[in-house]
């Protein structure tokens, strides 16, 4: 390992553009639960499967429910940014890392210091109603809830709903161009925490044009064999070795 880290360290080195590509696993340091792991959301027991539950269909149809879920499951209090988010925004401070792009809700990135993020699937931190799209805060949200758990518009009476990215639900087009740009234009791809398995998302590697591609997860995923480097353990303790 101590090879491959110092590997990492050269290629970080002989880098200014670096992209970071994320999923849950950067997150799960922190103590939020990942989704497909053997401990995560997916293998964990509901009235209804969490894929159906974090659907817009469900969503319309079941909103007391939705929000049951989402307020145990997804908006975890107390949580603060781990190594591997202040490493990040440390790279990109020293003017080495352009962009992370992120699967995840949770705004750690930004509470790290990370300025440029494409937040590919939304975030709890921000909701808009449904029926004037009024903007809310997770605070304001919170106070607007009713005795069933559903928060709603004080200036219309529609439901609040969490601006992240539900099924069935597309992916915001400025963010996906956003997000596409950088890592076309990126020299060094770094992927990290992320099995490489929800898509779109994870189709938007296949953008990156540059030298190397850095792949850092706790297990192996399908495109290892196509990465310059790959690091399998934990990313806040890789990360958390690098100089920027």
């Amino acid at each position: 390992m101590d090879e491959k880290i110092a590997q990492l360290q050269k290629l970080i080195s002989a880098s200014s553009r670096i992209v970071f590509f994320g999923g849950a696993g950067v997150s799960t340091e922190s103590g939020i639960p990942d989704f497909r792991s053997v401990d995560g959301l997916y293998h964990q027991k509901w009235s209804y499967p969490p894929e159906t539950i974090l659907s817009a269909s469900f969503f319309k149809a079941n909103p007391a429910e939705f929000y049951k879920f989402y307020r145990e499951k997804l908006l975890v209090q107390g949580i603060k940014p781990n190594t591997a988010h202040k490493k990040l925004a440390e790279l990109e401070k020293a003017g080495r890392l352009s962009a992370v792009v992120t699967q995840n809700i949770d705004g750690l990135h930004q509470a790290a210091g990370s300025k440029n993020v494409f937040e590919l699937h939304g975030s709890i931190l921000r909701n808009f109603c449904t029926g004037c799209g009024q903007f809310y805060d997770e605070k304001q949200a919170a106070e607007l809830s009713g005795q069933d758990g559903i928060p709603r518009c004080e200036k219309c009476g529609a439901i609040i709903k969490p601006d992240v990215v539900l099924y069935e639900e597309p992916l915001d087009n400025a963010v996906v161009s956003g997000a596409i740009e950088a890592i076309s234009s990126a020299d060094l791809l770094i992927i990290g925490g992320t099995s490489l398995s929800v898509y779109p998302a994870a189709g938007m590697i296949h953008y990156f044009r540059g030298n190397s591609i850095v792949i850092i997860n706790r297990d192996a995923t399908a495109s290892d064999a196509s990465a310059s480097l790959v690091l399998h353990g934990s990313i806040g303790s890789i990360l958390g070795q690098i100089t920027a």
